[in-house]
């Protein structure tokens, strides 16, 4: 399902209809709301962390909150802003919480690119994946919202909670980065045999 048609009017309709039923507390709504979130929100997290464990808490989190809270949506904005703005809040307070913890004995999702001579998408996705790894958590979270969900700047800025011109100045910085960084990684590796 493409963004397009994931943030189509018909379903953002029936995200603000399931929302007002999960505040009255009708839990097979909640349910709808939270299987038509969860891939779109693990995809999006274990790209920001590598680490399933932390990406499932943050769902988790977020889904508790949106559990408790649905009676305080306005629909101000879209559905969709909503619960990734509450995640994007979660996940800044994970990274923090798991960054002082080490990482030894902790679950950490599998590299499923580790064959020595990858297809050139494959190893171009390799690629981009170690470049985004080396962006500042802010500019990579921008980048993933912007260009892998599809979100506006404006909607970005709603999100992370921050002016839409902020959002503006990571993704410039987040591109010039990865300018710079992709064509580095695509450089081939020699050895130092003697």
């Amino acid at each position: 399902m493409t963004e397009a048609t994931y943030r189509g009017t018909a379903t953002v309709a029936r995200e603000m209809e399931l929302i007002r039923r999960v505040a009255a507390g009708d839990r097979r709504a909640f349910e709808e709301l939270y299987h038509l979130y969860h891939r779109r929100m693990a995809r999006f997290l274990t790209r920001l962390t590598h680490r399933y464990d932390v990406a499932e808490e943050v769902i988790n989190d977020t889904f508790w909150v949106v559990w408790r809270k649905a009676g305080d949506f306005r629909g101000e904005s879209a559905p969709s802003t909503w619960i990734l703005g509450i995640a994007y809040r979660k996940a800044r307070s994970a990274f923090r919480a798991n960054a002082r913890r080490p990482e030894e004995n902790l679950e950490v999702l599998p590299d499923v690119l580790t064959h020595e001579t990858p297809a050139t998408g494959a190893e171009l996705r390799d690629w981009l994946g170690q470049a985004l790894d080396a962006l500042p958590v802010e500019q990579r979270m921008a980048v993933q919202l912007c260009y892998e969900l599809g979100h506006s700047c404006e909607e970005i800025a709603a999100i992370m909670n921050c002016p839409v011109n902020t959002v503006k100045t990571r993704l410039f910085h987040a591109r010039a980065k990865l300018q710079r960084l992709l064509p580095q990684l695509a450089e081939p590796r020699t050895g130092t045999a003697p």
